[in-house]
């Protein structure tokens, strides 16, 4: 065999991306300005840049949009432009589906479809959809760099100037790596900005990686996604709180911690300045965070609980809070945080002693999903948090505590906590026989069930009724007994007998508040460091700049 011809076959070209990027810039040179596609060219301008077919990567995660892109690549003409695969994290918008009903887009990979999740569960259903996977954000984030690499980005970025250089400001998020893998596999990059200017407060991301910069018509839309006004906190959200510093934190040595989107969670922030400081943690528990900064996180910040705080995204009237506090986020020269979607998720997987989350449906061993009847809402990054990292070789201690074996090769575990209510409103119960996610992944024709965090990843649940030790359960069916102990009168929790509970209260399998010296005559708002959006100002000093629809003022 001559291996010569099989090695230098001279009629293969290793250059097929580039030149066809070339191309595709070369057709819009009549249009641009150096860089600058003039906005009212934008939907001309990517008619001649996108092909029929092309994997299109728009960002859209749950906070940030690149709405003025999104808005025109809905506008586009569908014999110019079709079937593309778009590459996204977020569903969130309308024309995000539009452009599925019009014929321009077919395939989808994405992570999270809450906003549009009924309206996605219908498409798929009716092949309007055809996905290839639904992924977490991580996931989704490793395989651009695998087998899903763009050959369009757009994205989103505060500023730019002529040579293409961008400043993200704090809401960078997942922009840096959306644009990395375009750029370096000779796919195009699009940014919208809202403004362009001579010179950036900071390069976020250099303008030999972007193609094409257009300034949109409005600022890209921003969502106030972290916030929780402390008003909607009620005494149960509280006593939960009480009973997860108690009964987990503290018993754990939990030091590095991510906390998932809701009220119980924002109880427990509320709850640190006095609660926790009552039993004497304060330098003991919760010091490295990693999550968006939420403002219910400002007290335990200014009462000096917490030693740095790494982001997913900003939050919008934080801004001035997080620039006046540099020991604590992560800023840049400019004052202003930067933000990593991509890297405080791999944070939240490894980094953190405990994920604390919340869930719609939870089944009877663990089990759980935000899909449910008629709504496919994705994962987002809960299941990269609320799962076990196997490849993790660092220790803490509350990693260590969650060894139950005498194996001489033993390995700890993440903490991973649900915070649970045992009805949803409208009454529903949240623990349940079947999770609804399986008959939606079944109509939807998946090929796996929407689990977003496997039972068998989950150490701790809470609910208003006490804590489940999980990780303490000798098999599977204790397991199920120690959720249906903590379930209240749900079809679940009725399995349960007063003779199993004490069983499981003194094998340390579960614990009611009394055995946590937990009063639930204590939990009263009056507990929470801040009640009010009000209050939050008055911590921050008045750097905290609310939205307008969380101010009562």
């Amino acid at each position: 065999m001559d291996i010569s011809k099989l090695t230098n076959d001279s009629r293969r070209s290793w250059t097929t991306r580039r030149e066809k990027k070339a191309r595709q810039i070369a057709k819009v040179q009549k249009l641009v300005n150096g860089q600058v596609i003039p906005t009212d060219k934008i939907v001309e301008a990517l008619e001649a840049l996108i092909m029929p077919g092309d994997c299109v990567a728009l960002e859209g995660n749950n906070q940030k949009q690149a709405s003025f892109l999104s808005s025109a690549l809905n506008q586009v003409n569908p014999d110019k432009v079709n079937n593309l695969h778009m590459v996204m994290s977020s569903i969130s918008r309308p024309e995000h589906l539009d452009i599925f009903e019009k014929g321009i887009a077919k395939l989808l990979d994405f992570s999270f479809a809450g906003p549009q999740s009924l309206r996605m569960a219908q498409m798929i259903e009716d092949g309007t959809v055809t996905v290839g996977s639904i992924h977490t954000y991580l996931e989704l984030y490793g395989r651009l760099f695998v087998d899903l690499t763009p050959n369009i980005a757009l994205v989103a970025a505060d500023k730019a100037d002529a040579q293409g250089n961008l400043y993200t400001g704090p809401n960078t998020e997942e922009t840096p790596t959306i644009v990395e893998a375009t750029a370096f596999r000779d796919g195009i990059v699009i940014a919208q900005v809202n403004e362009l200017t001579d010179e950036l407060p900071r390069v976020d991301i250099p303008g030999s990686w972007v193609d094409f910069v257009v300034v949109s018509d409005k600022p890209y839309q921003l969502e106030a996604l972290f916030t929780r006004d402390p008003r909607q906190i009620s005494e149960m959200h509280i006593l939960m709180g009480m009973m997860a510093i108690r009964g987990i934190y503290e018993r754990h040595n939990i030091q590095s911690l991510n906390h998932g989107v809701g009220f119980n969670t924002a109880a427990i922030e509320l709850l640190l300045p006095t609660y926790g400081e009552s039993l004497g943690l304060k330098g003991r528990i919760c010091k490295n965070w990693a999550l968006n900064p939420h403002p219910t996180l400002i007290p335990a910040i200014e009462s000096g609980w917490v030693d740095s705080v790494h982001c997913f995204g900003g939050e919008v009237g934080m801004e001035k809070y997080v620039a006046a506090r540099p020991d604590i986020f992560f800023t840049g020269k400019d004052g202003s945080l930067r933000s990593n979607r991509a890297m405080c998720q791999v944070a939240g997987q490894y980094a953190v002693d405990a994920f604390v989350g919340s869930t719609l449906q939870m089944d009877a061993y663990g089990n759980s999903s935000t899909v449910t009847l008629g709504r496919l809402a994705g994962y987002g990054g809960a299941p990269n948090m609320g799962s076990d990292p196997h490849g993790r070789r660092h220790s803490s201690d509350a990693w260590l505590n969650m060894i139950t074996g005498e194996s001489e090769i033993q390995r700890g575990k993440k903490l991973v906590i649900q915070m649970v209510e045992t009805f949803q409103q409208g009454n529903k119960p949240v623990f349940v026989e079947s999770l609804d996610a399986i008959k939606v992944g079944q109509d939807a024709k998946l090929p796996i069930a929407p689990v977003m965090v496997y039972g068998d990843d989950v150490t701790h649940v809470v609910t208003e009724e006490g804590i489940a030790y999980l990780y303490k359960a000798q098999n599977e069916e204790e397991r199920k007994q120690a959720l249906a102990a903590i379930a209240g009168v749900t079809p679940l929790g009725k399995e349960s007998t007063a003779d199993l509970k004490q069983r499981l209260r003194e094998n340390g399998v579960i614990a009611f508040p009394e055995d946590l010296k937990v009063k639930r005559t204590d939990a009263k708002r009056s507990l929470l460091a801040a009640r009010s959006i009000d209050d939050l100002v008055d911590w921050s000093g008045g750097l905290y700049e609310p939205p307008a629809k969380f101010r009562s003022w």
